[in-house]
């Protein structure tokens, strides 16, 4: 049920009042209301449907783009809701309970909207603006390359051409948004503009391509254990032509250099969200289905001792972890508005993302036990939280977070800015 507060409006709960309440500016509340009726009707009872499918969810992410979301990154300035980061993680977390596949993609043009707007010019985040509000567009991501480590980033080049246009050249992994988007962000490097000025930095390219563009192919390829919705395959690029109109980085203008804290964040954000789902599931099939051990004496598998206990302990680790996320939302405000250090940032995020890791997988894996073996039936699809849990767990290592608090408790360390800390 939606409650109404003096000074704004309450979400419905998650997982009844295990959590904080979350509550809205009444101003945003109209469209976040409606974004959750979606989510209830619309998208969660075909999560299991998108997942067998493995293929990018038109109709999900239509609704989505219809109610309006797209805005929620966009500053006011430029005609969007200007929604602080806290809000785009709550709605992640809410988006991902439903469909993790959908959250992920909404991630991909939530943290790439609020990157590109702290650094291209007014002009390209005035035409973006308006892309966004009249057409709906969304925007994915080809960025990931396949070097020899994760964090290779410079294989695709951008050719110079006569008439100040470029040829993007080259071949990007995990393009998730990619399939569906409506823009596709695609980096590259331009090595004789970084030779001519000695800098690095100006050989650097990020550019948003049209889909249909002519040269750019995206391929069906994406075959994962889980994330199968987010259709996250391969992009190919044959001599795409860009221009200095396309390229979102501004000459000379400052990198943010918290952007991989946010997009940490945002994975923890999901993760939270699919322990929640499986929760919830999981507790519907008990009370709906499950039959009690002989032992415990009970007539329902609710009244079951040992049930109460493993789904009290699920929700107890899950709303650890989804405050340690709605902690680290305010704290990418507080960093934004000047009034934090990025290693104390840094930190919190990374205990969040080692959280909720760690929350999702249980929530994942024990429901089962909840359930019991009723519960393995392929009909109800119990498996599809943990393969999604696992397969998001693995986007970068939380070995290397969990080593970074120790080092950082033990030493005093804190991390230089980076793509993974």
């Amino acid at each position: 049920m939606t409650s109404f507060f003096p000074d704004g409006v309450m979400l419905p709960p998650l997982l009844g009042d295990l959590f904080p309440p979350y509550v809205l500016p009444r101003a945003d509340a109209p469209l976040l209301l409606r974004v959750q009726e979606i989510l209830d009707a619309d998208i969660a009872p075909h999560a299991a449907d998108h997942d067998r499918n493995g293929r990018y969810p038109v109709h999900a992410v239509s609704l989505l783009k219809q109610a309006g979301l797209l805005l929620l990154p966009v500053p006011r300035a430029y005609g969007g809701m200007g929604a602080t980061q806290a809000l785009s993680l709550e709605v992640m977390v809410r988006i991902a309970a439903a469909d993790p596949a959908v959250a992920q993609i909404y991630k991909v043009h939530d943290d790439l909207v609020r990157e590109i707007f702290s650094y291209a010019t007014p002009a390209f985040c005035h035409h973006l603006a308006q892309r966004i509000m009249s057409d709906h567009a969304i925007i994915g991501m080809a960025v990931a390359e396949n070097g020899r480590t994760a964090d290779s980033f410079v294989q695709t080049l951008a050719i110079a051409q006569p008439g100040g246009h470029w040829l993007l050249r080259g071949r990007k992994i995990y393009a998730t948004g990619a399939a569906g988007a409506d823009l596709i962000a695609i980096t590259s490097f331009d090595p004789l503009a970084a030779r001519r000025c000695d800098d690095v930095r100006a050989g650097l390219r990020f550019d948003l391509v049209p889909r249909g563009a002519p040269g750019l192919r995206v391929l069906r390829d994406w075959d994962r254990m889980g994330q199968r919705a987010t259709d996250s395959g391969t992009v190919v690029l044959d001599d795409v032509r860009v221009s200095a109109a396309t390229n979102a980085l501004a000459p000379q203008s400052p990198l943010p250099i918290h952007t991989s804290l946010r997009h940490q964040a945002g994975f923890s954000a999901i993760l939270v969200g699919i322990g929640i789902g499986a929760l919830r599931a999981g507790c519907a099939f008990v009370a709906q289905h499950s039959r009690p051990w002989g032992a415990a004496q009970v007539e329902r598998a609710t009244d079951d001792p040992y049930v109460r206990r493993m789904v009290g302990e699920m929700g107890a680790d899950l709303s650890v972890a989804y405050c340690a996320v709605r902690q680290c939302g305010d704290l990418l405000d507080l960093y934004e508005r000047g009034g934090l250090s990025r290693a104390a940032l840094a930190m919190p995020v990374s205990a969040a993302r080692s959280v909720a890791t760690r929350a999702a997988l249980r929530a994942t894996s024990d429901i089962l036990a909840a359930t019991g073996a009723r519960g393995t039936d392929a009909l109800h699809g119990f498996d599809r939280y943990w393969r999604d849990a696992r397969t998001l767990s693995l986007h970068d290592p939380v070995d290397w977070k969990n080593a970074e608090i120790g080092r950082h408790l033990l030493t005093g360390w804190t991390p230089e800015p980076g793509p993974y800390q």
